[in-house]
């Protein structure tokens, strides 16, 4: 049954089904009542059938609220995935009570087939009382059915096909006692018979749909539904596994997701909840867990492979370098390692990283790692741009007159214990392609390192204009 995708609250919810619950109990005392009573006068047995549908009407609704109350309570220790399945319980006892009512008419109809005919009074008030049943069962068969929709609820549809079994059957017994009117008595007992079977074919069919959900039955169209959703998600490589288990008007979903390898943790994380946030979109009720693992994207650059592979012995690769030479590649990269680590054993470390890319990609020949001691992460330093003005206002010149420079923004001069550092921004023509910006970024830099041999590290910030 397709969810309604609108996130109604909880308090919500839950008042909404407890009222059309009560309420449907209320219509089901009066039409029981009025039944029995004209029933009895009248001597009819499609009436008195009726009679006890209703009865049955109103015992199944008294349970179907109950069972609302129960399956909205918030899952204990004792009921880890919730109370949503005595729903299913009550629309099976509801099915049964059909079935029963069902034996008990098509017995009667026989008996009075087959043996004495049995005088009937047709009065006024049978019709009226069947009419008014009709108009009542009609509303209350599309209120309970609009909330089962709404929430998911088998216990409410299977009260909404009571209320509807009872118009099919009413106008059947309107049919009956017009019959006798014209001199054919026996057709109250067929139309009692003919009550019987709409009866018997609903109940099979609310049976089965039951018993689907007590043994966990996925409804149709969710799994494709969810399937589409999760694949729809950005940053899913694949579907690797769904589960899906219905209970009452909730569904545990749990998933299994395929994210690209060399994804960071916590933009795999950010991965994970976007599916989550997608999945209870479409099916608000639901209890979703995600579980994801990491497999080769069909977006995994060679580049992406290095940096995967190097990061198993819990290092990080940067300035990856890559040739095709003679039907090869060559990969040149920097590692850091942390203080502490010896000389032999960082070359160890290397060797084995070597080793692990060589194995898993064969088109590498030759692989060189340069290797770095982690650094601190922030170095002292001390702002000397004043002091530089006469490098500063030189190296600005420089930069302007070189071609497509538009200009130059915070040029900056910092003294570190690795030398001076230049940091600054240049405004770059915003036709340049992104390859191009880089080369003339990278001419700068060398531009500014031979203007003064003090000049340890620059950094360039471009900017289109």
């Amino acid at each position: 049954m397709a969810q309604d995708n609108m996130v109604v609250p909880l308090d919500e919810m839950i008042a909404e089904k407890r009222r059309v619950a009560i309420t449907s109990v209320i219509a089901a005392i009066c039409l029981t009542g009025m039944k029995l009573g004209v029933g009895l006068w009248t001597g009819s047995l499609g009436i008195l059938s009726e009679a006890l549908h209703s009865g049955l009407d109103l015992l199944a609704a008294t349970i179907t609220y109950f069972a609302v109350r129960v399956a909205d309570r918030p899952p204990d220790d004792d009921h880890q995935y919730g109370h949503g399945k005595i729903e299913n319980l009550s629309a099976l006892f509801e099915t049964l009570l059909l079935l029963v009512t069902c034996i008990w008419i098509l017995y009667e109809a026989w008996d009075r087939l087959t043996g004495e005919t049995v005088h009937i009074e047709v009065y006024f008030w049978a019709f009226a009382v069947i009419i008014i049943s009709i108009v009542v069962d009609f509303s209350r068969s599309r209120a309970l059915m609009r909330i089962a929709r709404k929430y998911n609820s088998q216990a409410l549809e299977a009260d909404a096909l009571h209320f509807r079994t009872d118009i099919y059957s009413s106008a059947v017994v309107l049919v009956g006692l017009i019959s006798v009117m014209v001199g054919f008595p026996e057709a109250d007992a067929i139309a009692a018979a003919m009550v019987a079977v709409i009866v018997i074919w609903i109940g099979v069919r609310l049976g089965r749909q039951t018993i689907d959900g007590l043994l966990d039955r996925v409804p149709e169209g969710v799994q494709s539904s969810l399937e589409e959703v999760v694949q729809e998600t950005d940053g899913v490589e694949s579907l690797r596994s769904l589960r899906i288990r219905p209970s009452g008007g909730a569904m545990f979903i749990n998933l299994v997701i395929g994210i690209q390898r060399t994804t960071f943790f916590d933009r795999a994380h950010a991965i994970v909840d976007d599916v989550e946030d997608s999945v209870r979109s479409a099916f608000p009720r639901s209890d979703v867990l995600v579980h994801a693992e990491p497999v080769i994207g069909v977006r995994e650059t060679l580049s992406d492979k290095v940096e995967w592979l190097v990061r198993q012995s819990a290092l990080t690769a940067h300035n990856i370098q890559i040739l095709w030479v003679d039907d090869h590649f060559l990969v040149d990269f920097d590692i850091e390692f942390p203080q502490g680590r010896t000389f032999v054993e960082a070359h160890d470390l290397a060797t084995e990283v070597e080793q692990r890319i060589r194995d898993n990609i064969p088109a590498v020949s030759k692989v060189h790692i340069h290797l770095e001691q982690e650094r601190a992460s922030a170095l002292s330093g001390a702002d000397v741009s004043a002091r530089e003005n006469l490098l500063l206002q030189a190296l600005r010149e420089s930069i302007l007159a070189e071609a497509g420079v538009k200009g130059v923004r915070e040029l900056s001069c910092y003294d570190t214990e690795d030398g001076i550092r230049m940091s600054l921004t240049v405004q770059l023509d915003r036709e340049l392609g992104l390859g191009d910006m880089h080369e003339r970024v990278d001419h700068l830099e060398l531009l500014i390192k031979a203007r003064d041999e003090r000049i340890g590290k620059v950094f360039i910030h471009a900017e289109p204009l």
